[in-house]
């Protein structure tokens, strides 16, 4: 685990004036130790391992809060629940339709998009919660 990572959140935590809960300390450990994109019943489900009576009203209060302080993102991937990551470098994301696989790839392949729905529409894209779907390399193979 990146502790560094773990005493970073509990930082802006406390700098933001908020108390430390075993809650928030379990909620940001999974989020530093499971890099993945986890849902909030996902995330739920691993800070009981920490926190036995962790709720899950009590998990999404704490991702609102983590998000507020630009500590993790949430992204709308497929048709499933939104899931949550820790923020960092901006990126999007590919969904298959066929196995639900979600592939990470850096926000400069949005850039020319990005330009053009400026330019045409005056839309700014979020690029934390472009999700484009189609079909994996391995479904597309197969």
């Amino acid at each position: 685990m990146d502790h560094d990572r773990l005493e970073d959140i509990i930082s802006a935590v406390r700098a933001d004036g908020r108390r430390v809960t075993v809650a928030k300390r379990a909620v940001a450990r999974v989020l530093v130790e499971l890099p993945d994109h986890l849902s909030a019943e996902e995330i739920t489900r691993a800070a009981q391992r920490y926190a036995s009576d962790v709720s899950p009203s009590t998990v999404y209060r704490i991702l609102e809060e983590f998000e507020r302080l630009d500590l993790v993102v949430h992204a709308h991937v497929g048709h499933g629940a939104t899931v949550y990551h820790l923020a960092g470098a901006l990126h999007g994301h590919l969904v298959c339709t066929n196995c639900g696989v979600t592939i990470e790839i850096p926000s400069r392949h949005f850039d020319a998009l990005s330009g053009d729905l400026l330019k045409t529409y005056g839309f700014r894209l979020d690029r934390h919660h472009v999700a484009i779907a189609g079909l994996c390399a391995r479904c597309r193979d197969a």
